[in-house]
């Protein structure tokens, strides 16, 4: 299904200024496009972060594959998804410049804002990234777009790129989509205090339980009166949350 294409017009823009859209940070953040601002076409995404602990709105398959990248990362302090180029006189006038059409509502005649697909924040400072296949880069209104948003955060000193699906490790970003389903134990029904024994238990065995896996899930399972499937939920978490070290650069095999 195709996106439904959304009313845009003064009035719209200064809701969206008055939500707090494009502003704020970690958890406060909220993005300038909402998931909900379209039809479904089936590649959208929300996703709960564990760097920022708030919902993420991704509207592509590439978008959510590198978000999970980027959340796993030590070095990615915060992520903003959708995130503005909010000064619209500045980013038109550097339309103008570069002598490429600036995008304006063809009803309302009101100029759209243009986003970036990541703001990440990191040790080394603030970076925006913008995602595209490969296959966008050769139409002439994309590479357009893309320069208007690259001049203008130069304009700002702040580093810009794109990344294609070239640059994203798709089978990482499958295995830690994986581990997050078990992100939060609660979902399952386990209290803090049968987590805390459980994890405790997983902790201590798995040295010994390492080349037989299932054995180790199926004696947890069995020692806390857990339903069948929790102790790979449990060993799930335990990587997720960075507690057992593992390969996930490769398929994670479990069936040891």
């Amino acid at each position: 299904m195709a996106k439904r294409r959304r009313k845009w017009d003064a009035d719209v823009y200064q809701q969206y200024m008055s939500e707090g859209r494009g502003q704020g940070s970690g958890a406060e953040y909220k993005p300038w496009i909402n998931i909900q601002d379209f039809a479904s076409n089936g590649m959208v995404s929300r996703v709960k972060g564990q760097t920022t602990r708030r919902i993420h709105h991704l509207m592509s398959n590439y978008e959510t594959s590198l978000f999970y990248l980027l959340d796993w990362s030590d070095d990615v302090l915060d992520i903003r998804e959708q995130y503005p180029l909010s000064n619209l006189p500045e980013a038109i006038e550097i339309a103008e410049k570069a002598q490429i059409r600036y995008p304006f509502d063809p009803a309302s005649g009101f100029p759209y804002v243009l986003t970036s697909d990541f703001c990440i924040e990191t040790p080394d400072g603030v970076e925006m990234i913008a995602v595209k296949p490969s296959s966008e880069l050769v139409k002439a209104r994309v590479r357009e777009k893309l320069e208007i948003e690259r001049r203008y955060w130069v304009s700002q000193k702040i580093k810009w790129r794109i990344i294609t699906e070239f640059e994203i490790d798709i089978s990482k970003a499958r295995n830690i989509e994986w581990l997050a389903q078990s992100r939060n134990l609660l979902d399952f029904g386990m209290d803090t205090e049968l987590q805390n024994r459980c994890t405790d238990f997983v902790l201590l065995n798995y040295p010994k339980y390492s080349e037989c896996l299932d054995k180790l899930f199926s004696e947890t399972e069995q020692k806390y009166g857990l339903e069948a499937g929790m102790g790979m939920n449990v060993y799930k978490y335990l990587i997720y949350h960075k507690l057992i070290k593992t390969d996930i650069d490769i398929p994670i095999n479990i069936m040891r």
